[in-house]
């Protein structure tokens, strides 16, 4: 009989078929999986944070339009304006907001909430009108 000591420590890869559990034994197997793992999280990682980043931006659009709004609103004796193009062409807004998606914002006037005032929204980042996912 032979015992684990009269084996040669020196062999060949081919020699002895192993299994998964001793290639991820090995240092540099292990390494790369870490690696792969700390990369791949980074990747999900930086795709939450640029949606996340998408719906600052809308957010910050929806209230500037918000201000905008409530300016024409101040000034035009509590109407509504006819549409974005109204606020840019008074000199409300330089430009007609768009969110991150590069679609136009929604105002709603009367809002559904207020019927006296109104509501500014994003359709989101899949552009479905009242969609799940809007921005408010």
């Amino acid at each position: 009989m032979s015992s684990k000591r009269d084996e040669p420590k020196v062999f060949f890869p081919w020699e002895k078929r192993r299994g998964v559990r001793s290639i991820l034994g090995r240092t540099r197997a292990r390494q790369a999986l870490v690696w792969l793992g700390a990369g791949g999280a980074f990747l999900l990682l930086r795709q939450h944070e640029h949606s996340l980043r998408d719906i600052r931006a809308t957010r910050a659009t929806i209230t500037m339009t918000d201000s905008a709004i409530g300016a024409w609103r101040a000034d035009h004796e509590r109407g509504c304006p006819g549409g974005l193009a109204d606020l840019v062409s008074g000199g409300y807004l330089h430009q007609v907001p768009r969110d991150a998606w590069g679609r136009p914002l929604r105002v709603s006037c009367p809002g559904r909430r207020d019927a006296r005032g109104f509501e500014v929204s994003s359709d989101g980042p899949d552009g479905q009108p009242g969609g799940l996912d809007r921005v408010e």
